[in-house]
């Protein structure tokens, strides 16, 4: 069935639902999910935490909680819902369990092992299924998710923050900020949608960064992984650093071979879905030229410094990308892009 007009409202909704689980949900994916009967919205949901119920669940215990009659409504969801048993039981079963009878969502299962089966499931007991709404978005909003199911790696967001001559440092006595505290409140936000940050020996011993969430104005959430990759004559890291001794130091990981590989299969056991490279130009650098990389993120300040320490430094080959979204910030400019794959 093509989608309709009237499809794609509802599974904007759903769309809204799911973005307030972002940074919440791994190793699960942020999802969402609307029920509509007769064009009235009935009950929504997002999926808050792994373990617990899935968007469709919230969304039914919504609608039941107004005592809405469920039999003969749609239900819209960003991604296939699920038909096994794992720690929450199928929302394959919910629906049909519910009188439901027709199934909108946008994006399969990216697990091989899952997709398609809801489909298959739903359409044996007779439930209409509509698939592919809104779907560039739904894949955008679970690009993450995915790739860890496909590849077993979690993606990779290198951020930097850069002068217009490409330096990421100031001359002695400048000041160590280049961009504005604005700026430095929407990295808040990027490590809030991460699940583990990534820095480097060197990093760790000039700056000492803490490498948390300490913005107030996100949900509680555990606090990122610190993962920090060092090598050689790097590997004497100071054990007075901040991610050494803080109360979080259990979630402080060392990768002492330089392997940026095993660093991020490391955090991919640990559930992480997205990981941030926040760190000095060598080693972003180093992922880019590994093609390890799926997505950058960099504010650009207003200033010529003349630092002697380059954004992206040694990296022999260009690296393309698209998707580019541009955000001014105070007198700064962010930019978000992903790197375009061969």
């Amino acid at each position: 069935m093509i989608p309709t007009a009237y499809d794609c409202k509802w599974m904007q909704l759903a769309l809204r639902e799911a973005r307030r689980g972002i940074g919440l949900t791994s190793p699960n994916p942020a999802v969402g999910a609307a029920i509509v009967k007769d064009g009235v919205l009935l009950g929504k949901g997002w999926h808050q935490r792994a373990g617990q119920p899935h968007a469709e669940r919230e969304a039914l215990a919504d609608a039941r909680s107004q005592n809405h009659e469920l039999s003969g409504a749609t239900i819209y969801v960003t991604l296939e819902p699920c038909s096994s048993h794992g720690r929450t039981p199928p929302c394959t079963d919910g629906i049909m369990e519910a009188g439901i009878t027709r199934v909108v969502y946008g994006a399969e299962d990216p697990n091989p092992a899952h997709r398609g089966r809801a489909r298959e499931l739903l359409t044996a007991a007779g439930v209409d299924v509509c698939t592919g709404v809104e779907l560039a978005a739904c894949e955008h909003l679970l690009r993450a998710f995915a790739k860890k199911q496909v590849t077993g790696l979690p993606w990779v967001l290198v951020k930097s923050a850069i002068s217009l001559d490409g330096r990421i440092t100031r001359p002695p006595g400048e000041g160590q900020w280049l961009t504005s505290a604005a700026s430095r409140e929407q990295v808040q936000a990027l490590r809030f949608e991460s699940d583990a940050i990534i820095t480097g020996g060197n990093t760790l011993r000039i700056d000492d960064p803490a490498l948390t969430i300490r913005s107030p104005h996100f949900p509680a959430k555990p606090q990122p992984w610190r993962m920090v990759i060092t090598r050689g004559y790097q590997a004497n890291l100071p054990a007075h650093a901040k991610v050494f001794t803080d109360a979080y130091a259990e979630r402080t990981l060392v990768q002492e071979d330089g392997d940026l590989l095993a660093a991020l299969k490391q955090l991919a056991d640990r559930g992480c879905n997205q990981v941030m490279v926040e760190a000095g130009g060598v080693l972003l650098g180093a992922f880019l030229d590994a093609g390890l990389v799926d997505e950058v993120a960099v504010f650009y300040a207003p200033m010529v410094t003349g630092g002697a320490d380059a954004g992206f430094a040694g990296l022999p080959r260009e690296v393309p990308l698209h998707g580019h979204e541009y955000q001014k910030i105070g007198d700064d400019v962010y930019l978000r892009a992903l790197v375009t794959r061969d």
